[in-house]
C-alpha cells in the first residue's frame, strides 16, 4: 500500500509544484535518500554486489523497461520535477562518462540527515556501511564545483543562482536506525532537533553558496509504512489511528519531525525556500482511499 500512496504524494505534490515555482532552471541539485537516488547506491556498492533489489526486475519495468537503479518500478519524484522544469533526468553524481551541465543527483538510498560515525558511536543500527550522509552529498558537491562552474560567469555562485536545490526527506533513516536498534520511539523523537538542525545547517550552507531556490521536504508518516507496519505491530488497537489504520506513535514522530523542520526553515532568509509536505497526502488517502479510487481493506494497511 505504501507505493500507492506514494504515487498519489507525487502528484499532489506536482500539481502545488508547477504553480509554485519558476520554470527557467538551467539545472536541478539533488540530495537524500531512496526517494530520490537516481542510481547512486549501486554505483557505490559496484558490480560485485549482486543481491541489491533495485538492480532486478521488476525495479523499473513500468517506465524505463530495465532496472534503472532507483527503488521504485517506474520514476521518482525528482525524475516528475525534472520533466516538469524541462530539464533531463538527474544522473547520479557517481556516474561515469555523464554530463552534469543540467545538474547532478547525490541522493543515496539509506542515506541520513546525521553522519553515520554518529550511529557508530551510539550502537544505533546502521543503515550502511558507507559514508553517504547530508554532510557527505554536500562534500561530493563541492568536490564537483571546480568542473560545473569554474569557468562560468560569476562562479559557481551565478551559476547556481539559476539551479533549483531539492533536500528530500531526509531524517526517516535517522529514526529507523534508532528504531530497528530497539531503542524506542521516545528516543527516535530525542533527535529531531539535531536532525533537523542539521537539515538546517546544510540548507544554509547551499544558500551561502550561492542557491536562490531550495526546495526541502518533510518525512512522510511513519507509521503508514508497510515495513513499520509488520516491524513495530502495536499490542492493542490504541496503537492504532481508527482513521487510518496506521501506528499513532510513529506518526506522531513524523508530525513533530515535519513541524520542527517548518520552524527551522522560516528562520532562514537569503534564497527562496519551497517546504515539500510529503506528510498529508499520504495520511488522506490511508484515511479516505475510495476518493482516490481504492478500497479500504484494513489488512491493507496493517498487514500487507
Amino acid at each position: 500500500m505504501m507505493q500507492k500512496y506514494l504515487w498519489i504524494q507525487i502528484f499532489v505534490l506536482l500539481s502545488s509544484f508547477s504553480f509554485s515555482v519558476e520554470t527557467d532552471y538551467a539545472s536541478i541539485f539533488s540530495f537524500g535518500d531512496s526517494f530520490s537516488d537516481t542510481g547512486n547506491i549501486v554505483l557505490i556498492y559496484g558490480p560485485a554486489r549482486t543481491d541489491l533489489v533495485m538492480t532486478k526486475p521488476p525495479y523499473g519495468m513500468t517506465f524505463f523497461d530495465h532496472p534503472s537503479g532507483r527503488l521504485s518500478d517506474g520514476r521518482l519524484i525528482i525524475d516528475f520535477i525534472a520533466e516538469a522544469l524541462g530539464l533531463p533526468l538527474l544522473p547520479p553524481s557517481f556516474a561515469a562518462n555523464r554530463s552534469f551541465e543540467h545538474g547532478a543527483n547525490f541522493a543515496t538510498a539509506g542515506g541520513t540527515a546525521l553522519d553515520r560515525a554518529f550511529f557508530v558511536a551510539n550502537n544505533f543500527t546502521v543503515m550502511s556501511p558507507f559514508n553517504i550522509s547530508l554532510g557527505d552529498q554536500l562534500g561530493w558537491l563541492d568536490g564537483m564545483k571546480p568542473s560545473l562552474c569554474g569557468c562560468k560567469p560569476g562562479g559557481c555562485e551565478g551559476y547556481f543562482s539559476e539551479s533549483l536545490f531539492f533536500v528530500g526527506e531526509l531524517g526517516w533513516n535517522d529514526y529507523s536506525a534508532v528504531l530497528l536498534a530497539g531503542r524506542g520511539v521516545d528516543e527516535a523523537r530525542s533527535l529531531t532537533p539535531r536532525v533537523v538542525g542539521t537539515i538546517r545547517a546544510a540548507t544554509q550552507k547551499l544558500i551561502d553558496g550561492g542557491a536562490r531556490t531550495v526546495f526541502v521536504s518533510g518525512i512522510t508518516p511513519m507509521g503508514c509504512s508497510s515495513a513499520n507496519l509488520v516491524l513495530f505491530a502495536g499490542s492493542s488497537e490504541a496503537d492504532y489511528e481508527p482513521d487510518t489504520g496506521c501506528l499513532r506513535s510513529l506518526n506522531l514522530l513524523s508530525m513533530e519531525h515535519n513541524r520542527q523542520l517548518r520552524h527551522a526553515l522560516a528562520q532562514l532568509g537569503g534564497a527562496r525556500i519551497i517546504y515539500g509536505d510529503f506528510y498529508t497526502p499520504l495520511v488522506e488517502l490511508a484515511a479516505t482511499p475510495r476518493r482516490f479510487g481504492e478500497p479500504r481493506h484494513s489488512s491493507d494497511l496493517r498487514a500487507n
